[in-house]
């Protein structure tokens, strides 16, 4: 492991995360003293993005302390990592630059299926919920050939 990569990783924890951690706890606060509904949920946007930032931040740190040299040595965590980035990174371009008002997300693969809402497992209406809460529609066909997700989603303006 590169010395100068855990280093950096040590500044970005010691640094920019600890600092986010403190506003992320500074905006807690004031949302819990302020009387204005308009100005609380304005906060929790804050917040929301607040703590996006230190998840980021996070994994920058995790992604300088491990090795990713060879694709093929890629953990699943490291794909998941950088499939995470992809993904941010089109839909940040989407954001800023399609003039969209509708977002279609197709992810599908060929394994075995068995994605289906099931007693005591959250994963499944999880998604569900996120996206009802986003306004937009969630489509899974998940059999022996594989899971196809649809999403749909309203782009506001």
């Amino acid at each position: 492991m590169n010395d100068r990569r855990v280093i950096l990783a040590q500044e970005l924890h010691d640094g920019i995360a600890q600092d986010l951690v403190g506003l992320g706890f500074s905006i807690d606060s004031l949302i819990s003293t302020t009387q204005s509904l308009e100005t609380r949920d304005s906060l929790r946007k804050v917040r929301f993005t607040i703590t996006a930032l230190i998840d980021k931040v996070r994994l920058e740190i995790h992604h300088l302390r491990t090795s990713s040299e060879l694709i093929s040595d890629t953990t699943e965590v490291e794909m998941n990592y950088e499939l995470l980035r992809v993904l941010s990174e089109v839909l940040r371009n989407v954001s800023e630059h399609a003039h969209a008002n509708h977002l279609s997300i197709q992810i599908a693969d060929n394994g075995i299926g068995g994605a289906h809402s099931k007693e005591g497992s959250f994963g499944i209406v999880g998604i569900q919920e996120r996206i009802a809460t986003l306004g937009g529609d969630i489509t899974i066909d998940s059999s022996e050939g594989g899971t196809k997700i649809s999403i749909e989603l309203p782009l506001e303006r």
